[in-house]
């Protein structure tokens, strides 16, 4: 297949991870390194076509998505993805991609958007066991965007305004809907919001924590997704656990990063493309 001259020969592989809220697709070249990659909304607010994320990471790879040798989908919406050679799912991408960049990950806490889970790996990196929350809100992004809102700070400031806290406010509640209820009960009663905020990190925290302590942590645990991105979360976790946590450079990315990877793998085991890709636009969510 050709390539362009800026890529040197190289063989370029895409995965495409399309989850429930944010879509993220990475290009990697055949050593596994990243040449693009990008991250889009994905949901009922933002109607996603999943083409135009691997147009876009291709073009900031500097070639045309015609080139890529091989794509992997993964996530919610990796069945209904019409121009994926195969479809894998999320907790091998996951481990994947994080086994590259943290060679001692022994435990990941992947908090997306509408789900948590824990991926338990052996010392070689193969999966041994994993758990999931995907029927309640709480331990999700979901959840920390609707307190977010109901204390009217930016979800992206929420991990280092709890920081700031002198103390911590109890929240019982981690049911979305009462926790909200909690939340302004506690403005009321003069709560400060880093408080609240620490308190909310605490319950949301302690959660997680006994959700993956049955896969009995040990060695480097590293957080993805977008709670990644909250210091405060990430604190809690690493106290509760009492372990090393780390965090990707980039913790959205690490499913499609994985998946790349593993379409890199299939193409060098002798698997191939389609010969005529479906590159016409498909609405994953209505």
């Amino acid at each position: 297949m050709p390539s362009r001259p800026g890529l040197r020969g190289s063989m370029p592989f895409g995965g495409i991870d399309i989850g429930s809220t944010m879509t993220k697709a990475v290009i990697i070249d055949d050593n596994g390194r990243p040449l693009g990659s990008l991250v889009g909304p994905t949901g009922v607010e933002h109607r996603h076509l999943a083409y135009r994320v691997m147009e876009e990471a291709a073009r900031k790879a500097g070639i045309g998505r015609e080139e890529i040798s091989f794509i992997v989908a993964t996530g919610y919406g990796r069945l209904n993805c019409p121009f994926a050679d195969r479809q894998v799912t999320e907790i091998t991408c996951h481990a994947r991609g994080v086994k590259e960049e943290f060679p001692d990950v022994r435990l990941i806490i992947d908090i997306g958007g509408q789900d948590s889970k824990g991926i338990k790996l052996d010392e070689a990196g193969k999966i041994v066991d994993f758990v999931m929350n995907d029927k309640c809100a709480a331990g999700t992004g979901r959840f920390l965007e609707i307190i977010a809102d109901t204390l009217g700070i930016p979800l992206a400031k929420m991990g280092e305004i709890s920081l700031q806290a002198r103390e911590v406010v109890k929240i019982s509640n981690t049911c979305t809907v009462f926790a909200e209820h909690e939340v302004i009960s506690r403005l009321a009663e003069g709560a400060g919001v880093a408080e609240i905020c620490a308190g909310l990190h605490e319950a949301i925290g302690g959660r997680i924590a006994a959700m993956v302590r049955h896969l009995k942590v040990e060695g480097t645990a590293v957080v993805t997704g977008g709670g990644a991105k909250n210091i405060g979360l990430v604190n809690v976790l690493s106290r509760k656990l009492d372990c090393n946590v780390q965090v990707p450079k980039n913790p959205f990315l690490t499913g499609a990063y994985g998946a790349a990877l593993l379409a890199k793998a299939l193409y060098e085991r002798g698997e191939r493309g389609r010969v005529e890709r479906r590159w016409e636009e498909v609405t994953f969510f209505q």
